[in-house]
């Protein structure tokens, strides 16, 4: 079956670099989004509860975005991004989580979404 993209955005009071080094870097990762983040290369290791899972980082621009690609998606066009929005006017920052999910499992992949991105708001002191 198919997977369905879907975005979903946060308002996140942070400055974009501040922000990229939380969502790129592998130590800035495992405060947020897993237990554990490990990188050799593009290939970046993610840890829960003792469960692996790799994904590669596809591509990325610093302080704007980055895009990775879970190894089991591998050859196909399933992919996952965050990227940084800055209002020109107000100055207000936005991440915006591009992500694929079978049709029955969109809502609970934006409420995972939306969990780990109040983790990340914690950290970055922006609730």
């Amino acid at each position: 079956m198919p997977k369905k993209k879907y975005q979903v955005e946060f308002s996140i009071k942070s400055s974009p670099s501040l922000l990229y080094n939380y969502i790129s870097n592998p130590s800035g990762l495992s405060e947020w989004f897993a237990d554990n983040v490990n990188s050799r290369g593009e290939k970046y290791t993610f840890i829960w509860d003792g469960h692996e899972e790799s994904a590669f980082l596809m591509k990325s621009k610093q302080d704007t975005y980055v895009r990775f690609q879970w190894e089991y998606d591998e050859d196909t066009k399933y992919f996952f991004e965050l990227t940084i929005v800055e209002d020109d006017l107000t100055n207000d920052v936005s991440l915006v989580i591009t992500d694929f999910a079978e049709e029955d499992e969109v809502e609970e992949s934006k409420q995972l979404w939306e969990s780990q991105i109040e983790d990340l708001k914690k950290i970055l002191g922006s609730v």
